[in-house]
């Protein structure tokens, strides 16, 4: 893994596609442990995290539901501080197992918005799911039941991350250098 340009900044390898899929498989093992009897319906938080929800479903070994919704708050490296919804959900929650799948939790603004939202449709329970958890940015805490990686407050690029819409592609992720 070699440093990256994506638009105007350069990013340096971070996290190699061997420790992604390491983890990915290690939170499939701990989510089919506690998930295996109740079939829940899993949400997967778009842009970012459609990599890393495909490849953890790919390792899931029990019957589960997936179904998308796109929140966002980031413009360029920096988050917007205002949660914009451009998809909304479209499965009923009311009764089930709610698995949130996110790529990254930063601030914890976007879910602190939706999580009451969600709440009120009474979902039997409701888990939160993150990749990545910066947590020295964290200004909404949010419990985070299965976590991935905690990493430094750096903007990071690849596996479905990206900065103004490039980068997602990339098999690992990258660190903004600073």
């Amino acid at each position: 893994m070699d440093r990256i340009r994506v638009h105007d900044k350069t990013f340096e390898p971070y996290i190699t596609a061997s420790e992604l899929d390491r983890e990915i498989s290690r939170l499939a093992k701990e989510l089919s442990a506690d998930f295996a009897a109740q079939k829940p319906l899993f949400i997967a938080i778009l842009n970012g995290s459609f990599m890393f929800a495909s490849d953890l479903f790919k390792h899931l070994d029990f019957p589960a539901e997936i179904c998308f919704i796109k929140l966002a708050s980031y413009k360029g490296t920096k988050s917007t501080g205002q949660v914009i919804t451009s998809i909304g959900l479209d499965a009923d929650v009311y009764g089930r197992d709610v698995v949130i799948l996110e790529d990254i939790i930063d601030t914890g603004k976007t879910l602190s918005q939706f999580l009451p939202q969600l709440m009120h449709q009474q979902p039997r329970s409701l888990k939160i799911c993150a990749l990545l958890h910066k947590k020295e940015a964290t200004v909404y805490p949010i419990g985070i039941d299965y976590l991935g990686f905690t990493i430094p407050d750096r903007f990071v690029v690849g596996y479905g991350l990206d900065y103004d819409g490039f980068g997602r592609n990339l098999k690992e992720i990258y660190q903004l250098v600073e």
